[in-house]
Order: structure tokens, then sequence, then C-alpha cells
């Protein structure tokens, strides 16, 4: 078949093309900018264009593709309507693939790329192997796409942006994290938890859905469980941030009824997991950082695993790590594949992405562009190199997240020693109006922040001296990435 994607370089849209062309099919697509992603796209033989332009479309097409982040007046794509091409969206494909598969789902607001790509890692070096498509590249992988053809499992993401993760039914489903987001789709927090529950309530009753503790799977009970103060950790700080940090979550919603749990099915099998307790179905224990690499031990339904390690990792990993093993056991892996596995896994580029680990800087790139992301990642940063000066540059993604969530990004970057912001990155949005990332910086209290352009970020960040640099963002800030490691090198 030939398949044309129209908004191809996307990381979820090149996941797909990448897949139809190692499986035999030809692939072409138009994207607005060229990326290093489109160009890697060519040199494994996809045709990519850049200009909108219909006479650019084969003549031959027998699946057009599209992203809902495609603006709607896109020419490229009336002219596909025009024709009569078959069209769908990269959901309703993704759909249809994994029925023809024992599909492994994993939802959220966060979390989801790391714990899929994990999932995905484990059972790839066990007899059970897996079809993946992913939302991020693989350092394992070298890409967002393994194929294993005799493999009955295909892990992949479930998006909840447009309600896309409505056309999965996983037969393993994961939820990680139903915090505030896409409310520029949803309208506000209580429908999209009802999304999460629709998703939720689609694993197959022979599989099995495992959901994160304290989001709140219930039967028909109109409030969240309360997480347990842990004792997971070994540092005595931690245990007390993480059971503060509970205290005002839970009192900022006291009266907030929207961020109640989800309605799950009593012909469903649930299990839960956390990172941040000890009653749950699977959790960790004597969590502890040795020279950068995390190590904890686990404890399942059917006993106790000791000394796992995370080479390279960070602390919010463990629970993106228990998740993946509550899948990867279910999936009948073994102690020792599992031990195996998680030591050999590189992580995923953007994030907790290691640039420079040297003994004058540390450089690490991130993908987070949700308060509760920034906020675990400094905590990681800070977990792992207590006392060191960090140095954050954050760039906001969506006129619409900024607007909505613009306290909670001031609160999640004062964690840093300077903050940097840069201009918000659109996406598919036009512009709002008084919506800035100065709408941030002046909800950040401390004076250690400043506003600049990209060009402008390496001499500033030299001027500030610090120990450990972060980028943190979704947009183009990766454009930002080798150029600024290219200069902290010079240190």
């Amino acid at each position: 078949m030939t398949y044309y994607f129209i908004g191809i370089g996307g990381i979820g849209m090149s996941a797909l093309a990448r897949y139809f062309k190692q499986t035999g099919h030809t692939v072409s697509g138009y994207d607005r900018t060229e990326s290093p992603l489109t160009r890697q796209l060519e040199e494994e033989g996809i045709a990519v264009h850049y200009q909108d332009d219909p006479s650019c479309i084969p003549a031959n097409v027998d699946l057009a593709i599209y992203t809902p982040a495609v603006p709607a007046d896109t020419a490229e794509l009336q002219a596909i309507r025009e024709r009569g091409i078959t069209l769908k969206k990269r959901a309703e494909v993704l759909g249809e693939l994994t029925r023809h598969h024992k599909c492994i789902a994993v939802a959220g607001s966060h979390g989801k790329t790391t714990t899929s790509s994990m999932i995905a890692h484990l059972l790839s070096h066990s007899d059970c192997g897996c079809t993946a498509l992913l939302g991020g590249i693989s350092k394992n992988f070298n890409s967002n796409v393994h194929i294993d053809m005799k493999s009955e499992y295909m892990v992949v993401e479930a998006d909840e942006y447009d309600r896309s993760f409505l056309q999965l039914h996983p037969y393993y489903s994961v939820i990680t994290a139903t915090d505030p987001d896409h409310l520029d789709i949803y309208g506000s927090h209580r429908n999209m938890l009802d999304a999460y529950a629709q998703y939720a309530n689609q694993t197959l009753p022979e599989g099995k859905l495992f959901v994160k503790q304290g989001i709140g799977y219930i039967d028909g009970e109109e409030h969240e469980h309360e997480e347990t103060s842990s004792g997971c950790f070994d540092s005595e700080a931690e245990n007390r941030h993480h059971h503060e940090h509970n205290e005002e979550h839970e009192h900022e919603h006291e009266h907030d009824h929207s961020h109640c749990g989800l309605t799950i099915g009593s012909e469903i099998t649930v299990e839960n997991y956390t990172a941040h307790g000890i009653e749950a179905d699977y959790y960790p224990w004597n969590v502890r950082n040795y020279g950068g690499n995390i190590f904890f031990d686990m404890r399942t339904p059917k006993g106790v695993l000791y000394d796992l390690e995370l080479p390279n990792s960070c602390l919010y990993n463990v629970e993106n790590a228990v998740a993946a093993c509550a899948v990867a056991l279910s999936c009948g892996l073994t102690e020792y594949q599992l031990r195996a596995g998680l030591k050999n896994f590189e992580g995923i580029r953007r994030r907790f992405d290691y640039r420079i680990k040297n003994k004058s800087i540390i450089y690490i790139d991130d993908y987070a562009h949700h308060p509760q992301e920034i906020e675990a990642l400094i905590d990681s940063v800070r977990y792992l190199y207590p006392g060191k000066r960090v140095v954050g540059i954050f760039q906001p993604h969506l006129y619409s997240r900024t607007r909505d969530l613009a306290d909670g990004f001031a609160s999640a970057l004062s964690g840093l020693d300077e903050i940097i912001l840069l201009p918000i990155y659109p996406a598919r949005e036009k512009p709002l109006p008084g919506v800035s990332s100065a709408m941030i910086m002046h909800k950040i209290k401390t004076m250690n922040r400043y506003l600049c352009t990209p060009e402008q970020v390496p001499e500033l960040v030299e001027a500030l001296c610090p120990d450990i640099v972060l980028t943190i963002g979704a947009g183009d800030i990766d454009r930002l990435v080798p150029k600024l490691e290219e200069y902290l090198l010079k240190f």
C-alpha cells in the first residue's frame, strides 16, 4: 500500500511512518518544518517535502494519515478530501493496528513515554518480544519504533490529546497521571477525568489495568484515594518532602470535586502501584543513589525483588520503572530478565537526557512541559546532586497551557537557583491576548529570573556560573541543545 502523512515530522506520526516503511509499504509525507527527525526519515527512504503544495501529493495514495495538530486550512488536507482519498487520523490508524495484537497502552499526563519505552525494552529483551510505537526516541532502539513480527504484543502510548486514546482497547493498560492538561480540548479537569475513565473501561476483561495509586480507581464513589506517606526513600528529608507535597495537594483541591477518582467497571482486573506508599500492589523500598545510579527493592504481589538498578537515571523514573515492571511481570518475564533489562535501559532522548556529565559541569535536557513534570525533574536533580547550583532554561509550550497553568509553572520553576524563560512555543496555536512567558516570570517570587531569546542563552548561562544546567520544554528548545552543549564544553 501507499501511505501519505500530513504532519509526518511529529513524533507519533513519524513512528507510524517508520512502521509502515519497515513493513514493506511506500511512505511519503509533508511537514511544515525540516527537523533532525524529518532528515532521518529521508535517510531511511521516506520522501518528505516542506511546502504545503497539493501537487506534491502522490497520485496513487491508498491512505492519507493526519494529526489534529495540523491546521484545518492546510491546503494538502483540503486537496486530499477533494480527491476522495481515504483520510484517517493517526489515532484511528494506531487503534486499527493494535487490534491485531495484545495491546499494551500507557496513558497519563506525564510519564507515558518513559514507562512505555521501559516496557518495550524489557519485553524486547525477553522471550515475549514486542512491537512498539513510542512517543520518544529510545536510546536502546535508536528509534521511536521497534518491530518484532513474531510477538503478540504491541506497546503504544495512549495519547489523551483530542481524546485519541479512546481509539484503543488495550489488553494491558496503564494510567500514570491525570493532572489537568489539554483543557483547550476538555474544557475542565472533570471532563478530562471522564475521558480517562472511558479509556480505562476499554481495557479488555481478560487483561489488566495498572493505575498509579492516588489518581483513584474507585467503585462508584466520588472521592480520591489518599496517598500514604512513604518509607520507600531512605532519606528522611525526601519522605518529608513528599508528605508535605501531598498535604498541600490535598488542601489545594479540598473543595474541588473535579479532582475525584475514576470509576472502573467490576469486570476489569485492577492493580495499583506507587513510589510513595506501602499499601499498593507494587511499590519500591529502600531507594538509594550511588554515583548517579538509582537502586531500589520492589515489593510485588508475589514477593520482593532486591537491588534493582536504574543506571544514569533519576528519582521519578523509579515510579515509571515500578509500573513497567508490573506489566512485564504480568507478561511472564522472569526476575533475571527484569533485572538485566532494567540495568541495560539507556533511557529516552530528551527525558532526563545527560548531554554533559564531567567534573566541571552537568547538562541535562528534558522534555518536561507540565508543572508536575518540572517539579519532579528539579526534585530528582536536587536528590542526585545536593548542594549544587542549578540553572534552568524553560520554554513554555502552547499559549493555552501557559494561561491555564501559569501559577503551577511559576511554583515549579522556583525550585531552581536561576530561571531563564524563553518565548512560548505556539505549536498549533495562535497567540492569546496577554499570554506570554512574562506571565510566568511575574508570578515567580525570586528575583533570579530572566527572559531572553534562544540566541542570548549561552552567554547568560556562562555568566550565572552553574554547576548544573537544565533545558526544559516540549517545543523547539531542542534546537538550542547542541549549540548550548558545544558552548558548555568550553567551560
